[in-house]
């Protein structure tokens, strides 16, 4: 990433939020981070252009649709509405925000394809696709769950395993369901088209090696390499809704094809719009300018090897980088909506300041992958006690001499050049912190700046030198320094609060802060009176906002039950004899380690009883300390197919429970048990 002072050409994205339903905290995590990151970018004087859009096509909009009977136009009209009002409401500033059902992205899709088709990269072949016979329909892959083909795992859907990370064919999935209607789907010939992606594996492997990706995303894609890389079905049968494959009747792109191409084609609408902009600058395949994606981990697959390789199998040039996050957690735990912990956007706006969420998920975003946590009541405390508590606080009790005593007056700075130059040598490592998206540093540091200023003023005690005839000079010199050392902190905060930063330079009567504007102090100037720039949150608000978030599900259960959390539903049942297959057998951890380049896996290796060793990879890094573990018995499944992974052969896995981080448990057997005794 450029370095020096030259303006820079910058594109950004984010990940096309879906067009059949609401903006919710979860989504917001990217969308905010993104923003800051521009916002930043902007204030740094780069050319930095964001653009998003609806992701508009698939099955889903076209059965949500028809439930609610009107066309998949009206519905997805009435959700672009919805989201942009959303976005708006937390300030997300997009240069362009439009739809993947546009003209632009159909030329777009068609020329792409056509591409990959004269170059040889796309083959037709014939293969069964599971088939809803109630419905008279294929099933698309989100349409239907089963057991993953790789690792085992049930109530997965048809494309991939959220426990192994594995991709395959719908299919493939083993005793297979339709979510549509509960049956058990058929298998049905279909002639089907796909993007032969080996093909490009020596780009692919170049491109991930040249820093445009994080570690953990690089790591995992090296896994993808082992294994191997497989054709990607990029078309669907009708019905379905979606742009027809052009030469193809009844067959239309699958959304995942089409979706990323949505990047390019916003822009290609702004470009419309726009005269300095020009869409061959950014994405034809030489380009010297600048295109990043900001994106959830879960979708890191489509774009970190589907994407780049049909940019470049169309002559197309491919990111700079893709940017991953991790997922929202609300108090510790997946979101609910029987907790009300499931939070839309629009039900947060109802009832709090929008740039309280954007500061407390800043202060918490790193530049790596983790979930991130929103802790209500420490959300709460947080925002009270770094941003009214300490900067807001420092305009306050300055202001409030220098609008009284000094007729708005603020005098040059010729005292504390030193604490000036602290705040001032600063501000180019929070530059780095911003552009390296570790906003929770960044964060930090300028806390400690308002820490710093604080104390100051503290020290000073203006409040008791204003009684003093010949100390008033003073008090003036002590608040203009004050003032100033706001000035620098509001600056340094405008990527994450814009609004009150407006508010802050309406306060001071200034122009908007460019970034170059913060080490150069105010001289003789005259400031507005002082109003209050942010109130504190009220714990009242908080509540009220759980409350109405909260969806009531017990009648999805029956009397005498308890109903389950949402946040873990109960898999696919299973019958006894399914469930008599399992071969549950204590086991003794002989020893334990860490796994080099793995943030969760710890390896084991466990005596199953006469001399029966196993090599285990256990996810439970987070909870146990590899040593603690070494002489305890635990259960294993034994009867586990050995699973080869990048790190070596795991041959079982261990049983856990609990909701993931430190709060997780292996299961541990009384004392009495052997190595090799079966759990029944």
């Amino acid at each position: 990433m450029p370095t020096d002072s030259t303006p820079r050409h910058i594109l950004v994205t984010s990940a096309l939020p879906y067009a059949n339903g609401p903006i919710h905290l979860g989504h917001l995590v990217e969308y905010i981070q993104t923003d800051i990151w521009v916002r930043f970018q902007k204030l740094q004087g780069h050319h930095c252009t964001y653009v998003c859009a609806d992701d508009a096509h698939g099955t889903p909009i076209m059965l949500n649709a028809q439930k609610l009977g009107i066309t998949p136009e009206q519905l997805i009209a009435q959700t672009d509405k919805e989201h942009r009002a959303d976005f708006a409401g937390f300030l997300i500033e997009f240069d362009n925000y439009h739809s993947t059902h546009s003209n632009e992205n159909r030329e777009l899709a068609e020329y792409i394809y056509q591409q990959l088709q004269t170059k040889g990269y796309i083959v037709s072949r014939t293969i069964q696709r599971p088939y809803d016979d109630s419905k008279q329909m294929f099933l698309p892959d989100r349409f239907i769950k089963g057991e993953c083909p790789r690792c085992g795992a049930a109530d997965q859907y048809g494309d991939s395993c959220e426990v192994c990370h594995a991709t395959y064919s719908p299919s493939e999935l083993k005793n297979p369901r339709s979510t549509l209607s509960g049956t058990t789907p058929s298998n049905k010939d279909t002639t089907q088209f796909f993007f032969e992606l080996g093909k490009l594996e020596t780009q692919l492997r170049q491109w991930t090696k040249a820093g445009t990706l994080q570690p953990a995303i690089a790591h995992k894609l090296e896994e993808w390499f082992m294994v191997g890389l497989q054709d990607w079905e990029i078309s669907r049968d009708a019905p379905y809704w979606g742009f027809e494959i052009p030469a193809a009747p009844g067959k239309y792109f699958y959304v995942w094809l089409d979706a990323p191409i949505g990047y390019m084609a916003s822009f290609k609408n702004l470009c419309a719009k726009r005269q300095d902009l020009k869409f061959a600058d950014y994405w034809n395949a030489d380009s010297r300018h600048e295109v990043y994606h900001f994106i959830g981990k879960d979708i890191a697959y489509f774009h970190t090897l589907f994407w780049p390789a049909m940019l470049h199998a169309a002559g197309f040039r491919m990111p700079s980088a893709v940017y991953c996050h991790g997922f929202l957690t609300v108090n510790g735990l997946k979101m609910s909506k029987s907790r009300g912990t499931f939070i839309k956007a629009r039900t947060y706006l109802d009832h709090l300041n929008p740039e309280y969420l954007r500061y407390y998920f800043a202060a918490k975003l790193g530049n790596e992958i983790d979930d991130l946590d929103l802790n209500l009541e420490d959300f709460t405390q947080r925002v009270n006690a770094d941003l009214v508590g300490k900067v807001v606080n420092i305009a306050s009790r300055c202001a409030m001499f220098i609008n009284k005593y000094f007729d708005n007056q603020l005098c040059p700075v010729t005292g504390e050049t030193l604490l000036l130059s602290q705040f001032s040598h600063a501000l180019p490592l929070i530059a780095d912190d911003y552009a390296q998206r570790a906003f929770s540093s960044a964060i930090r540091r300028i806390m400690a700046l308002a820490d710093s200023a604080n104390q100051y003023i503290d020290a000073q005690k203006p409040w008791a030198l204003i009684k003093q005839s010949d100390q008033t000079a003073k008090v003036q010199q002590i608040c203009s320094v004050g003032l100033n050392l706001f000035r620098i902190l509001i600056g340094a905060l405008k990527p994450v609060l814009p609004a009150l930063c407006s508010q802050a330079e309406s306060f001071l009567n200034i122009t908007p802060l460019t970034w170059n504007d913060l080490s150069r102090p105010l001289g003789p100037h005259r400031i507005n009176e002082f109003t209050s720039l942010l109130s504190r949150i009220e714990p009242a608000k908080v509540t009220a906002m759980v409350d109405a978030s909260k969806e009531d599900l017990a009648p999805s259960s029956t009397p005498g039950q308890t109903p389950r959390p949402e946040s873990e539903p109960l898999k696919a049942e299973i019958s006894i004899d399914d469930f008599g297959k399992i071969d549950l057998r204590i086991a003794k951890i002989i020893s334990a380690s860490h796994v080099e380049g793995a943030d969760k896996l710890l390896q084991l290796s466990v005596d199953l009883g006469e001399g029966t060793l196993r090599n285990i990879f256990a996810g439970i890094r987070s909870a146990y300390d590899p040593k603690t573990l070494e002489g305890r018995f635990t259960v294993v499944v034994a009867n586990l197919a050995p699973r080869k992974m990048k790190f070596g052969l795991s041959e079982g896995m261990v049983l856990a429970a609990g909701p993931g981080g430190k709060d997780l448990w292996i299961l541990s057997p009384d004392s009495g048990a052997q190595p090799g005794m079966r759990v029944k």
